[in-house]
């Protein structure tokens, strides 16, 4: 089985010429990207485009870096702001409507833990699935094999080592849930502030417009 298969297949592998072709390819358009005008909006997010492939409307603040590109999947409205790098050895799925902040990073590459066997340079990854109207803060590291349920936030300087559950706030190193989201927290946008008279009515109606479960989602608690 060559090294390629072996790394799609979640196996042990190590990296040969086809995967560094491979690399190279992400590496030009990261390179492509990292140094276009930032008022070239539209030329960004067709670089994006080029480099992602599967992607609708997804915007990327450069710098950005990754291995292949072709391994992360995102969905509608992804914005993403500046340096973030994701190792996408294996696959990466990010849903609908997510927002990173700055120096988010998402690992999907292991090594393995015995010096003797990582000196052998054989490598593994693992997926990292984030679901639908995802935020995550700044400098936040999400490690291999990890599944971010929909609607979370996850707090600034994050480490997430394990699963969070749908509906969670979740924060610290290691990360843990912090909380559940209920509608309650329609009622403010940063601790107890809540929207002036002008933005609540604007939230409203746009809400009230697009009446997308999937994009407004509500909990009841």
């Amino acid at each position: 089985m060559d090294n390629a298969s072996r790394r799609d297949k979640g196996m042990l592998y190590r990296t040969d010429d086809e995967l560094m072709k491979q690399q190279a390819k992400a590496r030009r358009l990261t390179q492509k990207l990292n140094t276009m005008d930032r008022s070239d909006f539209k030329g960004i997010m067709e670089t994006v485009k080029e480099l992602l492939g599967k992607t609708e409307g997804a915007f990327i603040n450069p710098p950005f870096y990754c291995d292949y590109g072709f391994n992360i999947e995102i969905g509608k409205h992804f914005f993403c702001n500046y340096n973030c790098t994701i190792l996408d050895v294996a696959r990466v799925r990010i849903g609908d409507n997510c927002l990173f902040a700055p120096n988010v990073s998402l690992y999907t590459a292991g090594h393995p833990i015995h010096p003797a066997m990582r000196n052998t340079y054989y490598e593994y990854g693992r997926e990292i699935n984030i679901g639908n109207n995802v935020w995550i803060g700044g400098n936040t590291v999400v490690c291999p094999g990890v599944t971010i349920g929909d609607n979370c936030v996850i707090g600034a300087g994050s480490v997430v080592t394990r699963d969070i559950p749908a509906w969670s706030v979740a924060a610290g190193n290691p990360c843990r849930v912090l909380r559940e989201i209920t509608d309650d927290d329609m009622n403010y946008y940063f601790g107890k502030l809540q929207p002036d008279d002008e933005a609540a009515q604007d939230i409203r109606s746009i809400i009230e417009k697009e009446n997308d479960q999937e994009k407004f989602p509500f909990r009841n608690k």
